[in-house]
């Protein structure tokens, strides 16, 4: 035999061996932004993903394998959200995925979905536009704005506001977030004033802060991720912008900003979808208690916490689909995420359909929750 032959036999015994060892695995793709704007929820959630994708592996996997998450980072990026999608589906050959954070991220990755067809859980995204698209292959866990709005309408009263600002990032989500919630506060008689948008990469928000100080309004509703809140935090008491502030979207650490920030985030609520810190008030307690002794033993970050549940309850979704498919065929999980009906962090996982008829995407309906800062603790108003 000549070296040449050899060499092309090890070669095939080596693609034989490669090709078996992927079949052991059940690749599911993370979508997530790592780095960037928004990096510190994408790799909380990423984090909350690796612990489902562990505490069911220990258990045995699904149809007797393991679940191999592949990670990319889409770098808070929408092109870059695209390609790394390109890249777990063409190169990976991922199942499933899980992504892309952010709703202009997931709305760029969605062409992806329906050109290979491929199913993703949509783990954080808010605008409407992700579900009423017409993309048969998304299955969202987060509420909309419009739920959270809605959601949040309840307490409207209590809070006795007459008018209000909006600051948001200049996006799908920001925009989204303002629409929606304009819309609710509307109809409650709250009057609806000005409308401020920064850019996902600002870090300065003064000449935005400086109109919103003349105005009238008595509360301001901001919607951004954490890092950038913390600057409108820091920048709202260094120009003495005296209003009541009221996060939305979910991604703002709480914890963190009253432990960072101390009297600049006092007596500001925050509008969650878990609040870890109060696990008992979850409409599955014996779930989120039980992620939040993996994560806490883990010695992850305590703060993401309220991040890291959406990534725990996207695996556990796709994995419950895997299991009712009996296959890893993408089409056959898409088939099966309409079956789902399992327990969550953050209340039961359980896909309805919304959208254009005849080509629905999947919409849960999960909890909202709304935290205060007083007196640098965390407490449910």
């Amino acid at each position: 035999m000549s070296r040449l032959t050899k060499m092309a036999l090890m070669a095939s015994v080596l693609a034989c061996s490669v090709a078996g060892a992927a079949a052991d695995t059940i690749k599911i793709g993370i979508n997530q932004p790592l780095t960037g704007s928004v990096a510190a929820s994408g790799n909380f959630i990423t984090d909350g993903a690796k612990l489902a994708a562990e505490a069911i592996n220990e258990k045995g996997g699904v149809l007797g394998k393991q679940l191999e998450l592949v990670i990319e980072d889409n770098k808070s990026n929408p092109s870059e959200a695209a390609a790394a999608a390109e890249k777990l589906i063409s190169r990976d050959e991922v199942s499933a995925m899980m992504g892309a954070w952010g709703s202009s991220f997931t709305l760029a990755v969605m062409p992806k979905l329906q050109e290979y067809g491929i199913p993703m859980v949509v783990e954080t995204a808010s605008s409407s536009k992700v579900t009423s698209a017409g993309n048969p292959w998304v299955f969202r866990i987060a509420p909309t704005s419009e739920m959270e709005a809605k959601a949040f309408g309840q307490l409207v009263p209590e809070f006795a506001m007459k008018k209000v600002d909006f600051l948001v990032v200049n996006n799908d989500w920001g925009l989204g977030a303002a629409g929606e919630f304009g819309k609710m506060l509307k109809e409650q008689g709250v009057e609806v004033g000005m409308t401020e948008t920064m850019d996902p990469a600002a870090q300065d928000v003064s000449a935005q802060l400086a109109k919103i100080k003349a105005s009238d309004a008595d509360t301001l509703f901001v919607t951004t991720g954490y890092e950038q809140l913390s600057l409108v935090f820091k920048q709202l008491k260094a120009l003495d912008v005296n209003r009541r502030v009221i996060t939305t979207g979910g991604s703002q650490f709480p914890d963190r900003l009253a432990e960072q920030l101390g009297s600049a985030a006092d007596n500001s609520y925050h509008i969650l979808f878990f609040a870890p810190w109060f696990p008992d008030a979850a409409a599955n307690p014996e779930v989120a208690h039980g992620y939040i002794d993996q994560w806490n033993q883990k010695g992850y970050d305590k703060s993401g916490l309220s991040d890291g549940f959406r990534g725990y309850d996207a695996i556990t979704a796709i994995a419950a689909a895997v299991e009712a498919a009996g296959s890893a065929d993408p089409e056959a999980i898409r088939d099966a995420l309409w079956k789902v009906d399992v327990k969550g962090v953050n209340g039961n996982i359980k896909f309805q359909k919304v959208g254009v008829e005849g080509s629905e995407s999947g919409q849960s309906s999960p909890n909202v929750y709304v935290v205060e800062i007083k007196d640098g603790k965390l407490a449910l108003p």
